[in-house]
């Protein structure tokens, strides 16, 4: 202490920050200051030059002569609980946008937040009832919808609720989708049954590949651009066209439809359901011949080969469909793959036949019986009998191809012959193509169905529980049509396909969709998904309940989107639809 001065006071400390715009550059100088008292004079001194150090350091030194109080982030705030939330957010967008909840009943009510909930878990997260009592409160969904305390017994209930509602539900659909003349498509698929009490479950042709498995029917009703319009379960052994009159009732008394126009695969059509066609006054059909139909066509003369010279595409007439235009199309494409497969299957099954002739020649096959026994297995398994002659004895066998079949089969590769009834004023050649080629769309719908919204394997074993079921499935799938068709910019489908001049040619992609194809980036370039992965990814984005140290208060905060995840919302909410 120097004697005869005296002290100066400690006065105030705080951070002072300068700015000098040099020649190239601009300085910044961050000082450690403080006030002082003398003589009556308020004085400052720098203390500390701070410039070194990181700008949050400075920040935290700033803040704390300023009297503020720091912790540990970990200690400040604890996340007490993430839930995934984007795919719910989008979801429910899109509900809102469709009217989802106003379709299935005008007013609110837990029944009908229930199947709500119901519906966007399954496009979201597909499972059993049970598995979706659980899941709604692994995510936002059940907090959105007031949900989180439903059990399975409740969805049970809540789906039979939704059945009483099926008829006028679809009629709804119908009234957005279906107008009068407008074309209809129609298609039939199965799908494979757990248990045996249901009396819908029964035996019949598997298209999921699961023969001797008992299984149930269902035909799927949509507009010409493949949104679902009407679903209706049948027993398991119905065969295909005994499902048509029922829809044929449904269009023209429950949708009050004067004139339609159904297009339907060909297994579709039998004698007695184009009499009912003919009978329902305004009802038309865009179907196809099968195999055989075709091979009279060509052995009556109706149907000339040398029609497809040059143009792949014909229109043609025969007695044995009055009234009708058969219009016939080659697709060079179908030809080469047919004769591909069908010289795969003949090679096969020549290699299966060599080695049952050697098992002969060896003695341990004897007998025509035996042999006969051996050659049957090969028939059933690569099913070309008709393109071989097969001499057997009780101690020999030998085969040839019949090249006289072959050569008339090859003749109808990538011929297929439709029929319609609609006139040519109405529906030109070309056109008709194109509306059987919509049956693709429903094609599309069963994968969907089958696949991410798992339709398949059904566990219910009241009738109606497996009708509600599948409808509830295709109210799922009514949902993610419309968040396919509004995400399209950042999936990899195609957003404004090009037209097609040639209707019987492979249809082409647009530029634009080659594109992302290959680069697997969308025009912007987002990463390209299909509508699984996008809600994937717009799951990560959670929903964080944060709790205050040394407090019992707690609040929520979504986190940050990315850009994926803004453009995804802002596509929804923009989308524009047909109500």
């Amino acid at each position: 202490m120097l004697v005869g001065r005296k002290p100066r006071s400690i006065g105030p400390f705080h951070v002072v920050t300068t700015r000098r715009q040099g020649k190239h550059r601009e300085y910044v100088a961050h000082l450690l200051r403080r006030s002082y008292r003398e003589g009556g004079t308020v004085k400052k001194e720098t203390v500390a030059n701070l410039s070194h150090l990181p700008e949050e350091v400075i920040e935290l030194i700033r803040g704390a002569l300023r009297g503020q109080r720091f912790v540990a982030a970990e200690e400040a705030l604890a996340v007490e609980r993430s839930l995934p939330a984007g795919h719910v957010e989008a979801a429910l967008v899109m509900a809102s946008r469709l009217e989802l909840g106003r379709l299935l009943d005008r007013q609110r009510s837990r029944e009908r937040e229930l199947c709500l909930a119901m519906i966007v878990q399954r496009v979201i997260g597909p499972g059993s009832k049970l598995a979706m009592s659980r899941a709604f409160s692994q995510s936002t969904l059940a907090e959105e919808l007031s949900v989180a305390d439903a059990d399975e017994d409740e969805l049970y209930r809540a789906m039979d609720w939704l059945l009483g509602r099926q008829e006028r539900i679809e009629r709804a659909l119908a009234r957005r989708q279906l107008g009068e003349g407008t074309l209809v498509l129609y298609d039939v698929s199965s799908s494979y049954f757990e248990g045996r009490c249901c009396p819908l479950a029964q035996l019949g042709y598997s298209r999921d590949r699961r023969p001797g498995t008992l299984q149930i029917v269902y035909g799927l009703l949509c507009a010409p651009n493949g949104c679902p319009v009407a679903v209706e379960v049948f027993e398991g052994a119905l065969h295909d066209d005994k499902t048509l009159p029922a829809q044929l009732e449904k269009l023209r008394v429950r949708f009050k439809l004067k004139s339609v126009i159904v297009v339907s695969d060909r297994g579709m059509v039998t004698k007695a359901n184009l009499e009912r066609l003919r009978e329902s006054e305004g009802a038309a059909w865009v179907t196809a011949l099968k195999a055989p139909q075709v091979k009279k066509l060509v052995k009556d003369g109706a149907l000339q080969l040398s029609l497809f010279d040059e143009p792949n595409l014909a229109e043609i007439a025969s007695d044995d469909y009055p009234g009708e235009r058969l219009v016939v199309c080659r697709n060079p494409l179908v030809a080469a793959e047919r004769a591909r497969k069908r010289e795969d299957l003949v090679q096969a099954t020549e290699r299966a036949l060599h080695e049952v002739e050697e098992r002969v020649e060896r003695g341990t096959l004897k007998g025509e019986a035996e042999i006969g026994l051996a050659v049957g297995a090969v028939w059933n398994r690569w099913r070309v009998r008709k393109h071989f002659a097969v001499e057997i004895t009780a101690s020999s066998l030998s085969f040839h191809r019949n090249q006289e079949r072959i050569a008339a089969e090859a003749a109808l590769d990538g011929i297929y012959v439709l029929r319609t009834s609609v006139p040519q004023t109405e529906l030109l050649a070309p056109d008709v193509v194109r509306a059987y080629k919509q049956l693709k769309e429903v094609e599309r719908a069963f994968r969907t169905l089958k696949g991410p919204l798992e339709l398949r394997p059904i566990h219910h074993r009241l009738e109606d529980r497996v009708r509600a079921h599948v409808f509830l499935c295709m109210l799922a799938y009514y949902l993610a049509w419309h968040l396919r068709q509004a995400l399209k910019p950042l999936l990899f489908d195609d957003e404004q396909p090009p037209p097609q001049p040639d209707p019987v040619a492979k249809a082409r992609r647009s530029a634009q969709a080659e594109q992302k194809a290959r680069s697997k980036r969308t025009t912007t370039g987002e990463p390209c998904h299909s509508l699984t992965t996008l809600l994937d990814e717009l799951c990560t984005r959670t929903r964080n309940t944060i709790q205050i140290h040394q407090s019992g208060a707690t609040f929520n905060q979504l986190t940050k989107p990315t850009t994926t995840q803004t453009r995804a919302l802002a596509l929804i909410k923009n989308y524009k639809h047909d109500t």
